[in-house]
């Protein structure tokens, strides 16, 4: 039995990437369609973020110089451009799917409108937002959050490149980091572990959504964790 209902998939623009480390790798994409698909057929809810970091890195990497708010708008776009990568692949793996985009382009992708978000579910769809909040100084973490709070999410599933979970330091750097196996939001936040950004944290913290950080480079991981089993870090599990 499935421990969810509906839950928001939040997929970094890195694990699109796969091993090549830059724009988008089929293989991998297909991949994250065929689990999603899995996850269909148990009968969840489901909704995808995605990043755009395989594409534009921000003012950390490929804008640097460069005003913020339009470094944070080409962003946007390079979401749009994964997103789209996605729907494709769910749509070979014939599941129906819609992508709906935080800035208007019409020719593309649907506005985002909660509602009809939450219909598309309804009908058993899998919605991809795309284009972040649509605003710039917001991270596709916070939209993760927004929308889940939005669209009622029960969990948040943040899957996460060549990590298995939160530790309280670098694992590859220090071969005594402990992990852990759940955490209050309270304690990602005062010890500035590296889960989400504080502004996500804090609106799953208000809004008493829960977060559980996994592998994806696993290739069960993300049905795993769909269906509530005990993988990765789950923070704030006890607080709903």
């Amino acid at each position: 039995m499935a421990k969810y209902k509906r839950v928001i998939l939040k997929l970094s623009g890195e694990s699109l990437a796969g091993d090549q480390g830059f724009g988008i790798n089929p293989s991998v994409v297909e991949d994250i369609a065929l689990q999603i698909r899995e996850i269909r057929k148990a009968g969840i809810d489901c909704a995808v973020v995605v990043g755009g970091g395989n594409i534009w890195r921000g003012l950390a990497g490929s804008a640097k110089g460069m005003d913020r708010a339009t470094a944070d708008y080409m962003g946007m776009l390079a979401t749009v451009m994964n997103a789209l990568a996605l729907q494709d692949a769910l749509e070979k793996a014939d599941v129906d799917s819609r992508v709906q985009s935080a800035i208007d382009m019409r020719q593309v992708a649907e506005p985002y409108i909660r509602r009809k978000a939450i219909r598309h579910m309804e009908k058993g769809r899998v919605v991809i937002f795309a284009a972040g909040t649509g605003n710039p100084y917001f991270s596709t973490d916070t939209t993760a959050a927004l929308r889940a709070a939005e669209i009622e999410a029960e969990v948040i599933l943040m899957g996460k490149k060549n990590t298995d979970g939160v530790y309280d330091s670098d694992p590859n750097k220090n071969p005594d980091a402990k992990k852990f196996d759940e955490l209050d939001y309270i304690e990602v936040l005062q010890r500035g572990l590296q889960v989400m950004d504080s502004t996500a944290t804090s609106l799953c913290m208000d809004n008493k959504i829960p977060i559980v950080v996994f592998n994806i480079d696993n290739h069960e991981n993300i049905v795993k964790a769909a269906m509530g089993e005990n993988i990765g870090t789950t923070v704030g599990g006890n607080q709903k």
